[in-house]
């Protein structure tokens, strides 16, 4: 998934550990081969060639991932669109080549973007997409989805005092020997600056923060963020960081991506609206640091 991934957790011996880790590792790694975009070969990347226009099975990991987005999809009005591959490969270049995309190239991105060109049928358990050239992009769920389920792994070896981070995000279990729970420090608006509140103490939830602290790019005096608005295809121009917890890091990921594309009241109304989630919101404001908190949020 273009990411690096931690697995810390408290175990009575070295082999057990390091069996237990192996194992989440191995689901990981066995996840990498379903959702990741960045490779040809994965369960994500085919869909988008063998399912145009023709439903083909899918795996129960895909569909849960796909079913998942599709319904975030709906509640945030498509400010979170998994659908929105084609233009994330034209902003990774665009980082890479420090060069504005043309519009020619954004409106043939567009023409094959949005969620509803995908077609689900979790009965059934196959998908669809409607339009050639679609690409689908995973990269604002599947690391947290990926981090849920590693955990669960060692859960399921009684190892529940553990803590798996795939990129930036986390997914917690019990609290570590001797202690409250996890301490976790959240990125705030610049790299050496940690978000206000943290560390947070944490158990039995998911984490993740997204923003342009480390990923953006500068084109002609603008800056630009790795996170992509799909109804305009570019790059997010706001200086903005989202932290979300939440019951699961899969929907701790989701949300963290959907709330940095939508105004702030409208992500915080979203957040709100989400059973056991809630969300700190930092944004840069004529050279000014603001911070906003969901009703939920108590650290």
């Amino acid at each position: 998934m273009g990411t690096t991934v931690r697995v810390v957790l408290y175990a009575s011996d070295r082999e057990r550990a390091e069996a237990a880790a192996s194992q989440a590792l191995a689901r990981v790694g066995a996840l990498d081969a379903i959702l990741s975009d960045y490779r040809a070969d994965s369960e994500l990347s085919r869909l988008t060639r063998d399912g145009v226009g023709t439903p083909i099975p899918i795996s129960e990991d895909l569909c849960r991932v796909l079913n998942a987005a599709q319904s975030l999809a709906l509640r945030s009005h498509g400010a979170f669109d998994i659908t929105a591959g084609p233009l994330s490969q034209i902003w990774r270049r665009a980082r890479r080549q420090i060069a504005m995309p043309t519009p020619e190239e954004l409106s043939q991105a567009r023409a094959v973007t949005g969620f509803r060109l995908l077609i689900l049928d979790s009965d059934r358990r196959t998908a669809m997409v409607t339009k050639g050239g679609m690409r689908l992009d995973a990269g604002g769920i599947a690391k947290g989805y990926a981090a849920d389920q590693a955990l669960s792994v060692l859960a399921g070896r009684g190892l529940d005092r553990s803590l798996v981070a795939v990129g930036g995000d986390l997914a917690v279990g019990e609290a570590p020997p001797g202690a409250a729970g996890w301490q976790v420090v959240l990125a705030g608006l610049a790299p050496d600056r940690s978000a206000p509140g943290s560390p947070l103490t944490l158990t039995g939830a998911g984490v993740s923060t997204s923003g342009d602290a480390e990923q953006w790019v500068e084109i002609d005096g603008q800056r630009y963020s790795h996170i992509v608005d799909p109804a305009t295809g570019l790059g997010l121009t706001g200086h903005r960081s989202v932290s979300v917890v939440a019951r699961d890091a899969m929907t701790s990921d989701m949300l963290a991506t959907a709330v940095s594309v939508l105004p702030i009241e409208a992500g915080t109304a979203l957040v709100d609206e989400t059973p056991g989630a809630a969300a700190l919101i930092g944004a840069t404001v004529d050279g000014s640091e603001s911070w906003r908190r969901s009703r939920a949020w108590r650290w």
